[in-house]
């Protein structure tokens, strides 16, 4: 099995060797195509107003400077001998949970994937707190990663479908399972902007986000992760909403 792999944290990144080892429990055959720097947020974006440049550091393991789509379109299209069976994408430093996946690059590394027709699989760590930069701990990757994966080798994907995994931020011996759930969806409020002045004297702001807001009913992957459970979710990218067709259509003339 041809397993390739990427992120959005960038090549060097501490969780990129967590999935390295994951994937190594299902296959020798692995290449590795991610980005050269950190993207995160970059999104299911391409890069189009300058040239992206390939690095080969050995046989199999190549950087781009570009995004996370950037580093799946090139790995089809210019590195890899043949189509690749899977296409892991992670383990991301920090939650991908519900709306989130629309911002995420390591989302839409796998969304590439199942564009081409590919077998897509997203993989992020929960962390419990911020400001921890490379101390995140990545125990329950480690530890759960192949559990999650092993059943969706051989499970059908429809077309255009991915799977959203993450893991809660507790240590390896207190992840309580593995629940399959629905994508949540966060408080819009939550998000902030962080206003600050250089030394030159000119204004510059950071994005943030605060804690996550969760939905009652504990059938989200915002609850699974805060009840202790690696959350398995299932997308689609098909973004029609059908039941607005009708609706709209009468509005026209349809």
């Amino acid at each position: 099995m041809r397993i390739l792999l990427t992120n959005d944290d960038g090549i060097h990144a501490p969780g990129f060797e967590v999935l390295e080892r994951i994937a190594r429990q299902f296959s020798d055959d692995i290449w590795i195509v991610a980005p050269a720097e950190e993207q995160s947020g970059a999104g299911h974006s391409l890069t189009l107003s300058q040239p992206v440049r390939l690095r080969q550091y050995s046989e199999r393991r190549f950087s781009v400077s570009g995004t996370p789509t950037d580093a799946v379109m090139m790995a089809l299209r210019k590195v890899l001998p043949g189509a690749p069976d899977l296409i892991l994408s992670g383990v991301n430093r920090g939650a991908n949970l519900g709306d989130d996946v629309t911002y995420s690059g390591t989302v839409s590394a796998a969304v590439e994937g199942a564009l081409a027709g590919i077998r897509s699989i997203a993989l992020s760590q929960v962390y419990s707190r911020e400001g921890m930069g490379d101390a995140v701990p990545f125990a329950a990757a480690e530890a759960w990663g192949a559990k999650a994966i092993a059943p969706l080798l051989d499970a059908p994907f429809a077309p255009r479908t991915l799977v959203n995994i993450n893991f809660p931020p507790v240590t390896a011996d207190e992840v309580r399972g593995i629940r399959v759930v629905r994508q949540g969806f966060h408080d819009y409020a939550r998000g902030s902007v962080v206003e600050g002045t250089d030394p030159r004297g000119y204004r510059y702001f950071w994005f943030g986000l605060h804690g996550i807001e969760h939905t009652p009913g504990h059938a989200t992957d915002l609850e699974a992760i805060q009840d202790g459970y690696v959350s398995v979710t299932p997308l689609q990218l098909d973004l029609t909403h059908d039941h607005s067709l009708a609706e709209l259509a009468s509005r026209y003339g349809g």
